[in-house]
């Protein structure tokens, strides 16, 4: 039987840890590896490129959009960017971690992980210069990165037989579709159906996957300090709490603006919610690297919430609900991942200093302003102005403060 690791946990699990390829384990193999450290993990080179490139994106996209910048940097340029570029890179880093581990099988490192961010590199230069290059020139480079790893993905969790997460291969395999219809969104079919994947996509990664691991951090913190609250077991209101999401999502996706979709995105924001109240968030407030999932997944709920009553209420910018969930729900929990995630693999302790504290601050300061703008009337381009900034703070406040951690060999003093 092989359990879920999440990147910076230990594995318990029998018989299926040990790798398929010669017999080495996994660990063993990472530990034979004699590359550079930056090519050793998946989660190494796309969590420091996708933060950086994250950092610029936002700040470009204002810029050109209230003094106006280059054509090229258009909103489509700005959606695509944050859902199909930063997005799916943490997403292959998360997954190109933990997939070997699901498996036991040979881990993605050296020069294939290696290739495997060049087509993500590639990507990113063919859609800032899709002018010069034509939008289908640019729409098939940039396509190709997730293509491939999807395949990848599907091919290591078949070959492990490892069913439990073939729903993880479904949802990056529509992420990569999304972006697709992204690309042929001029086709009345199109308008606007990749952007919905991928939110819906995100949506359901961070209920499925933050849905296991915020649980089962907080319960390992918890033992650890001998506090005897516990998450609830995993059980029905989180199957239908699930179920739930997906449909709202769907729903969404294929009718955006009908009133079911919104009822239904709305009833999936509140059974998130309920899922979190049930997990003892409260209890782990001394130790920000877990309480910041439990943040994270809050904005998933508010977000779902957000959304559906913009399709129910005219009140409600759609923008608030889309914004709250990208801004909130994707720019907290990446955050909250990515963090504990290179301090658990790199050999630090899983404690936030002071740096990892004001990226949090600043990537919840960035959300809550972006999310308010709508509403501030003439502090509005003020306060979007500010989350830009702020969200650039808070990826770039990453990309340094753990640059070194992700690049270096060796772990650092901790």
């Amino acid at each position: 039987m092989t359990i879920i690791k999440a990147p910076g946990t230990r594995i318990k699990a029998s018989g299926d840890h040990t790798a398929h390829d010669g017999g080495m384990s996994t660990a063993s193999m990472r530990r034979a590896y004699r590359g550079p450290a930056l090519f050793s993990f998946g989660f190494r080179p796309f969590y420091l490129l996708g933060a950086a490139w994250s950092a610029l994106v936002v700040p470009l996209w204002l810029w050109s959009y209230l003094a106006g910048g280059p054509g090229m940097l258009t909103r489509d340029w700005h959606v695509h960017e944050m859902l199909f570029g930063f997005l799916a890179a943490v997403v292959a880093g998360f997954l190109t971690t933990a997939v070997p581990n699901w498996t036991g099988r040979m881990p993605i490192l050296g020069a294939p992980l290696a290739q495997l961010v060049g087509l993500w590199l590639a990507g990113r230069v063919a859609m800032l210069f899709q002018a010069s290059l034509g939008p289908a020139v640019a729409g098939v480079i940039d396509s190709l990165f997730l293509l491939v790893f999807a395949s990848v993905i599907w091919r290591e969790v078949l070959a492990g037989r490892n069913w439990r997460n073939l729903p993880v291969c479904g949802l990056v395999t529509i992420l990569a579709l999304g972006n697709i219809a992204f690309h042929l969104q001029d086709a009345p079919w199109a308008s606007g159906l990749g952007e919905r994947l991928a939110l819906g996509t995100a949506a359901l990664l961070i209920a499925l996957i933050g849905g296991r691991i915020t649980p089962s951090f907080t319960g390992n913190w918890l033992r650890a300090q001998r506090i005897s609250a516990q998450p609830a077991a995993f059980g029905v209101i989180d199957r239908a709490g699930l179920a739930l999401v997906g449909l709202a999502v769907s729903a969404w996706a294929a009718f955006p603006d009908n009133r079911v979709s919104g009822l239904l995105l709305a009833l999936a924001g509140l059974a998130s919610l309920v899922r979190l109240a049930r997990w003892q968030g409260w209890a782990t407030r001394r130790e920000p690297l877990v309480w910041i999932l439990h943040l994270g997944y809050g904005w998933l709920g508010l977000g779902l919430l957000l959304l559906g009553a913009s399709v129910l209420s005219p009140a409600i910018p759609r923008s608030v609900g889309v914004h709250a969930l990208t801004a909130g729900a994707i720019g907290v929990m990446t955050l909250a991942v990515m963090t504990r995630s290179t301090r658990g693999h790199t050999g630090r302790q899983l404690h936030a200093g002071f740096a990892t504290l004001a990226i949090y601050a600043a990537i919840n300061a960035a959300a809550v302003a972006r999310i308010v703008a709508p509403f501030a009337g003439v502090w509005q381009q003020s306060l979007l102005m500010s989350s830009a900034g702020l969200w650039a703070m808070a990826f770039a406040g990453f990309a340094i403060a753990y640059g070194p951690m992700l690049v270096l060999p060796r772990p650092a003093q901790a």
